[in-house]
């Protein structure tokens, strides 16, 4: 029993070290589009 809890913290440990890095990942993503819709925009004008 104990080795299935240790199995199972270490699994939520690395999914939500995983979730920060994905996230981390899309905030980079949607500056970068922020980035260029900005410039489109200063482009028509």
């Amino acid at each position: 029993m104990r080795k299935i809890f240790i199995l199972v913290a270490t699994a939520a440990a690395l999914t939500v070290a995983a979730c920060n890095t994905v996230s981390g990942v899309g905030q980079d993503a949607a500056a970068a589009g922020n980035a260029v819709t900005t410039a489109a925009e200063d482009a028509k004008h």
